[in-house]
């Protein structure tokens, strides 16, 4: 049975018939348009993203280079080669993206790969507490109140107080970045929220990183709607705060300043430089041990982001991103033979 087109096909047929052959005078090679579909499409192009796995150097730079910066490039192309081989030595997943906040360079291992975010899910909650500040929905000053449905085990102290105790806002930001304090994330989120924080994530160009009730679940297995992450969305964000454009600069910098007082020499803070400082957060549940923070140096600022995932054990987890964290301190405290532009180093003195 052969197949007849309908009469209301009959038209468009008959219309397209005639109008190929001008369609392929006008496109084919050397016709009248192809010159200019072939250079309007080289001209709007977009350099094409790495492909996931080998390491990545990116020269990020948008200004005219001085001697410092092209002393320091050598300096960070072969720290990221010795980063580049710990990495592969480690037995178990790794996503590594490290970045000069002053001159651009970028490293990048695995950026892109999904890992359980763990307590790094706490940094973009922040953000969305900082968001209803700025709108004037939330005050830090404002009272929060605990009760039983917001308490939560692990981390954090707030779970042994009494039922009806009474947290500034201020003071559950602290606890809950400082001390990774659960309770003070589950009051945090109660007050915002679930729905508000599930649509403000992708505003802050989040792509991967969501948040779900059951992924904040405690359990040492898989759950069913795991909160995912990427190093390069925590490092992103990370970096819009040092540029003081997360939420605004106020806020911007006063979630550094919670972040610089995290409690305890660990992973990327265990061997910190004197006179260094570091704003961090960590993560560590189902088998995932993460670190991400901003780190001042007096030779520059940097991001780091470090996650982990199906490690053999936590404490060799917690060994290899100290690994990284001592890796960069080597290279960025040695003496290169420059010193700091005073624009470089002004955010190094906070």
């Amino acid at each position: 049975m052969s197949w007849v087109p309908s009469e209301r096909f009959q038209f468009p047929l008959i219309l397209l018939l005639v109008a190929a052959p001008f369609l392929y005078m006008l496109t084919a090679p050397g016709g009248v348009l192809s010159d200019r579909f072939v250079e309007r499409f080289e001209q709007s192009g977009e350099a094409e993203a790495p492909a996931a796995g080998d390491g990545t150097f990116v020269d990020s730079r948008h200004y005219r280079s001085s001697d410092e910066d092209r002393a320091m490039r050598p300096v960070f192309e072969n720290m990221s080669a010795e980063i580049e081989k710990a990495a592969r030595a480690y037995p178990a997943r790794v996503a590594i993206l490290i970045k000069d906040l002053n001159r651009g360079y970028t490293y990048a291992y695995h950026a892109d790969d999904l890992f359980p975010s763990a307590s790094l899910i706490k940094v973009p909650i922040m953000v969305g507490v900082f968001d209803k500040i700025h709108r004037g929905r939330l005050s830090l000053q404002s009272n929060l109140k605990l009760r039983r449905s917001t308490r939560m085990g692990g981390s954090g102290r707030l779970k042994w107080q009494r039922d009806g105790t009474r947290f500034t806002v201020r003071q559950l930001l602290e606890q809950m970045m400082q001390r990774s304090d659960n309770t003070a994330m589950l009051l945090l989120i109660d007050e915002v929220g679930m729905g508000f924080l599930q649509n403000f994530f992708p505003t802050m160009g989040l792509v991967y990183t969501e948040i779900y009730p059951e992924g904040l679940r405690l359990t040492s297995g898989r759950v069913r709607y795991e909160n995912y992450t990427t190093a390069h969305e925590m490092a992103m964000l990370l970096e819009k705060a040092y540029k003081g454009k997360l939420v605004n600069s106020f806020a911007s910098e006063l979630m550094l300043d919670i972040m610089k007082g995290k409690k305890g020499k660990t992973r990327l803070a265990k061997h910190l430089p004197v006179g260094w400082e570091i704003a961090h957060k960590t993560g560590l549940l189902r088998r995932v041990c993460h670190d991400v923070g901003v780190v001042y140096s007096p030779n520059g600022d940097y991001v780091v982001a470090v996650l982990t995932g199906r490690n053999p054990t936590y404490g060799r987890a917690k060994e290899f991103i100290t690994e990284i964290g001592d890796i960069t301190y080597k290279h960025y405290r040695g003496d290169f033979g420059f010193v700091a532009r005073a624009g470089d180093s002004k955010k190094s003195a906070h």
